[in-house]
């Protein structure tokens, strides 16, 4: 599974009969981890908000803490549905469950020397759903285990881009709905808790930035060890992968020689990322539920 070149094209699908359910306790305890979390972090923003609450404030520290051992179990859980005796399953579910995962972790990461906590208020409960999704209508489709180590490279180099530019994507929301809310001079909660606009946008650019950086490397692996990119059942994924991949390039082009900034710089990301979404996540669909029915 990947943003560059969906995986589709290079492996076997086989169909489970015995979808393997031993993640679900795992799955449940990961899932209420997220929502304390997400709880708790909501009630920091309010405490930050009302100073004269100062004192009810709950611990970063804390909240972060819960967050990680929710990833372990969510990452116990997925190894126990991803990792089979014939191969790999990256399903559809199973492949965003796993998205959420890594954009989850990265950003809990970060957040040790960065403001991303209006980030990960957000993929905390997405990562909760994606699994509860992945537990409730599991999907197959086997990456073999014969598969070069050069295509999983290329499969992980994909994940990481694809994960980056998504938080990217949600990034560039937040600071419209920040922008407008500035404009209008009636800033929310939430939005008193998010760092200044100009610090949102120079941090939203490195996202980008590290996104089209990892999926241009996930682009040449694919041409390089993908027999046929353009094959009939991979066209239209190449083409909107390297659609996507001249977006970001002009989007970054124009920040550095013409100070894109905005509007304009969240129209194109957005752009972007539709693009990537439809490479992958849509012809996945279509191939995986639609057509299996």
């Amino acid at each position: 599974m990947h943003c560059a070149v969906v995986p589709s094209f290079a492996y076997t699908t086989n169909q489970i009969e015995n979808y393997p359910m031993s993640s679900t306790f795992t799955s449940i305890g990961a899932i209420l981890l997220y929502l304390t979390a997400t709880t708790l972090l909501f009630y920091r923003f309010h405490s930050l908000r009302n100073a004269q609450h100062s004192r009810a404030i709950c611990g970063k520290n804390l909240i972060m803490g819960l967050a990680l051992l929710a990833l372990f179990l969510h990452a116990t859980a997925l190894s126990q549905d991803i990792f089979l005796a014939p191969g790999l399953n990256l399903g559809v579910t199973n492949a965003a469950a796993l998205i959420t995962w890594l954009i989850a972790l990265i950003l809990i990461l970060a957040n040790f020397r960065l403001p991303l906590e209006s980030l990960i208020v957000i993929f905390l409960p997405a990562a909760a759903l994606t699994l509860l999704v992945e537990q409730v209508i599991p999907s197959t489709h086997i990456v073999s285990a014969d598969v070069s180590s050069e295509l999983k490279f290329h499969i992980l180099i994909s994940i990481m881009a694809y994960s980056a530019l998504t938080v990217a994507a949600i990034q560039s929301l937040i600071i419209l709905l920040q922008d407008r809310h500035l404009r209008s001079r009636k800033p929310g909660g939430l939005i008193r808790a998010l760092p200044p606009l100009q610090t949102m946008e120079t941090l939203l650019f490195q996202i980008i930035a590290t996104g089209f950086v990892l999926h241009t490397i996930a682009l040449a692996t694919g041409m390089l060890y993908i027999e046929n990119m353009f094959a009939q059942q991979l066209a239209h994924k190449s083409i909107l992968s390297i659609t996507a991949w001249s977006v970001f390039a002009t989007l970054l082009w124009g920040r550095h020689y013409h100070g894109w900034r905005g509007r304009t710089a969240i129209r194109w990301t957005l752009a972007g990322f539709a693009l990537l979404f439809l490479a992958y996540f849509g012809s996945k669909v279509v191939l995986e539920i639609i057509i299996a029915q």
